[in-house]
């Protein structure tokens, strides 16, 4: 860990931490009011995978379906409109709707094997952002004078590491460079996560084994053939295993590579001081 002590992270020049947890505990929120509040440079790993590695395969989304409309096939083909992604750090779906959801064509379902092929873009697009965050470190310093840095990761890191493995790679160079900070829910916050998640329902990055495990018991269970399922209920019972599934995951990557602290004593964090000092206390916990 590269602050090992309370005093090391409150005598540290540049404070950097990177916030993992579920969606809709407060990652965000934090990275916002560092940004805003304080001289913190703020560094979205959904944002740098929008962008930098899957941003290609999103405008050719919107233009694979603007190009089944006669109108705008010939603008596209004589080079007349311009069609983007306007993805943003608050607003991400762009991404999330070119990942997509299984299922019935006729409600917006993608076959599993092409759902799959970009779930494999996203693992591999998420690995590059979470590697980039340690450039963007050094960037930062260079180019804006930042020394306290922010990373807020994707629900789905715990998916892409082996948080069991003292050798893991990725999570072994982030360590050194930032404190891997557990935003941990209780089980309200799982209920209302999944409450907020039924009512809207989007798409996201699951572990392929997880994933592929899902969805043959989602046919077998209801002895429907690949076409016939809805996606949004499909996606509805997957992400409520996820949260299972996730759960000791993050508490994995707390225990070996960094600390916890509760959602509740996030949202009382109102300043980069209250931050400062939420870090000290789980720091001081851990030793």
């Amino acid at each position: 860990m590269t602050y090992e002590t309370a005093q090391d992270w409150q005598d540290a020049k540049g404070k950097h931490a990177l916030l993992f947890g579920m969606s809709g505990l407060g990652k965000t929120y934090l990275s916002n009011m560092l940004r805003d509040e304080g001289a913190w440079f703020h560094y979205s790993v959904d944002y740098r995978i929008g962008t930098r590695y899957m941003g290609e395969y999103i405008a050719d989304n919107f233009k694979r379906e603007a190009m089944k409309n006669p109108f705008l096939r010939e603008l596209l083909l004589t080079d007349s409109v311009y069609i983007a992604s306007n993805i943003t750090f608050e607003n991400l779906a762009p991404l999330s709707t070119y990942l997509g959801k299984p299922g019935d064509p006729a409600k917006g379902g993608l076959p599993f094997s092409e759902y799959m092929e970009r779930q494999r873009q996203h693992r591999d697009a998420e690995i590059a952002a979470l590697k980039d965050t340690v450039r963007f470190i050094d960037r930062a310093r260079a180019l804006y004078g930042y020394e306290d840095f922010v990373c807020d990761s994707g629900g789905s890191i715990c998916e892409v590491v082996d948080p069991d493995d003292p050798d893991d790679e990725l999570l072994s160079l982030l360590s050194r460079n930032l404190l891997l900070v557990w935003i941990e829910g209780s089980e309200a916050h799982t209920e209302e996560l999944i409450r907020r998640f039924s009512r809207a329902p989007k798409p996201m990055y699951y572990q392929p084994r997880f994933l592929e495990a899902c969805w043959d018991e989602y046919l077998s269970t209801r002895k429907l053939k690949e076409h016939e399922v809805d996606p949004d209920d499909f996606i509805r019972l997957t992400y409520a295993r996820a949260l299972a599934h996730r759960q000791p995951r993050y508490a994995a990557m707390a225990e070996r590579w960094g600390v916890k602290v509760s959602a509740d004593d996030v949202a009382q964090v109102r300043s980069p001081a209250d931050f400062s000092a939420l870090i000290s206390r789980a720091l001081e916990a851990r030793s």
